[in-house]
């Protein structure tokens, strides 16, 4: 046996498979249900049993009075009288007792031709009757089983003259329903024998993609994120196989992401620490010849250092306590930014649009990620060249937008300009950082429930415009 399959069919995992809590489920619940029922039958049979008897005993009784209200012999015409006997000699002659039926007469106390010999108790019951007077409804116990009777008494001129009792032998048809009910639980165990083993069957196929669910999640490793499952259907394992393999491309993304920014990270830092181990390395005594190395290189460290709070600041906006939100008004902030802006650098700098609405956003960095973008503006501009800078509110959403006259980004690289590291091929639009700003941008957007646009023509200038909902974003959905 293999050491897969012996770990398979190991007691603990087998009970503890879903598989196995699934049939044990089915099988509590199918066997509660098969009790209940045959104990509802058992029941339901006994009391139809008793209905029979019962109907059985009051129809006896009916013909007798029914005899004793004609009051005639139909065999002689004459009428009884007193003559308890004959009365009972011609019912006796008339009916014949069911199966499991005895009919006892009694005159004066003593019985007088029983269908049968009455047993020691039925005997005692009818003689306590006819001590207290009254027809009475009873069962006894007898050697032969239960015995169920109607007795009722025979007066005449009001004198008490006899009994006319009628029986059945219930514990006979209570034997019956019993043996009925036993054949009844042996077809239930049967059938709940078979469906256990149907749902046996059922349960591995229903659970076969959960096992493929796990082998496939067992064959993927941090170097190998393209294994997917095969998902049928629209039930509810084939939406958690959807699920997966939704994850499995957010996993294989981000780990691409995440092996991009090792590389892009890992050349930006080698520039610099190869420039300054090529200053340090040949440094000698001359005082000029230091001190200019030692501006080269702190500006290198200082570029490295920029670079590692660009990162650190990346890696902080996926988390919770990014942003610290609060009401601010955006003509106000409008205003705070357009004069912000201004000591950048000379620019022709303008003022076209201020809008008015109290939203809830960060205000540090919402000020941060429109400084990006006026950096970003100055750095592919002129001095006389002209940048625009406003507001707006409409839908729900407002909008902060930097506009530049410099030489536009390309249609071919407007999909990745956000991207982190990026740069233009063509040097257009190069900046003098990592190429992490607008990712800055774009984190900061997104982080507040909403994105950036860019409206840009090559040769005609960019418009970068940051957009976020007046609400939190938990209440707004990106337009």
């Amino acid at each position: 046996m293999s050491p897969d399959l012996h770990r398979r069919l190991a007691p603990g995992r087998v009970l503890a498979g879903a598989r196995t809590r699934v049939l044990l489920a089915f099988v509590v619940l199918l066997a509660l249900s098969t009790v209940a029922s045959t104990l509802a039958l058992r029941q339901l049979l006994l009391a139809r049993a008793g209905e029979r008897v019962d109907g059985a005993l009051v129809q006896e009784v009916d013909e007798f009075r029914e005899l004793v209200r004609d009051g005639r012999n139909p065999l002689t015409g004459d009428r009884f009288g007193g003559d308890v006997k004959a009365l009972f000699d011609v019912f006796l002659l008339r009916n014949v007792p069911g199966e499991g039926e005895a009919i006892f007469t009694f005159v004066d106390g003593r019985p007088y031709k029983p269908s049968e010999v009455p047993s020691r108790q039925l005997l005692e019951r009818v003689l306590e009757l006819g001590a207290a007077g009254g027809a009475e409804r009873g069962e006894v116990a007898t050697p032969q089983g239960d015995v169920r009777y109607l007795a009722v008494p025979v007066e005449v001129r009001g004198r008490r003259r006899g009994e006319f009792v009628v029986s059945a032998n219930i514990g006979q048809e209570r034997a019956e329903v019993v043996q009925a009910v036993q054949t009844a639980a042996g077809v239930s165990l049967a059938v709940l024998l078979i469906a256990s083993a149907l749902a046996w069957v059922i349960a591995g196929r229903v659970l076969a993609p959960l096992r493929t669910l796990r082998t496939t999640a067992q064959a993927i490793t941090e170097t190998d994120l393209t294994r997917r499952l095969d998902v049928h259907g629209r039930d509810e394992i084939a939406e958690l196989g959807r699920t997966f393999n939704a994850m499995l491309d957010r996993l294989e993304a981000a780990f691409a992401s995440q092996k991009a920014l090792v590389s892009d990270a890992g050349h930006e830092l080698r520039t610099p620490i190869t420039i300054v181990r090529g200053h340090l390395e040949p440094l000698g005594d001359d005082p000029a010849e230091r001190e200019e190395t030692v501006a080269l290189v702190t500006d290198e460290l200082d570029r490295m250092a920029r670079f590692v709070d660009d990162l650190l600041l990346l890696a902080k906006a996926e988390q919770a306590d990014f942003l610290r939100p609060g009401p601010l008004d955006l003509d106000v902030l409008t205003d705070e930014l357009y004069a912000k802006a201004q000591a950048l650098a000379e620019r022709d700098w303008r003022l076209v649009g201020s809008g008015t609405v109290r939203l809830t956003a960060d205000r540090q960095r919402l000020t941060q990620a429109v400084m990006q973008l006026a950096q970003n503006a100055v750095q592919h501009t002129g001095p006389s060249d002209r940048i625009a800078l406003g507001s707006a509110v409409g839908g729900g959403w407002a909008r902060l937008w930097v506009a530049d006259g410099g030489p536009g980004v390309a249609a071919s690289e407007q999909a990745r300009i956000f991207d982190r590291f990026h740069r233009s091929v063509d040097g257009r639009r190069r900046s003098d950082g990592a190429g992490l700003g607008l990712s800055i941008v774009r984190a900061i957007a997104e982080a507040h429930g909403g994105h950036v646009e860019l409206d840009s023509r090559e040769g005609h200038g960019a418009t970068f415009t940051l957009i976020v909902p007046t609400e939190p974003p938990s209440q707004e959905a990106a337009p």
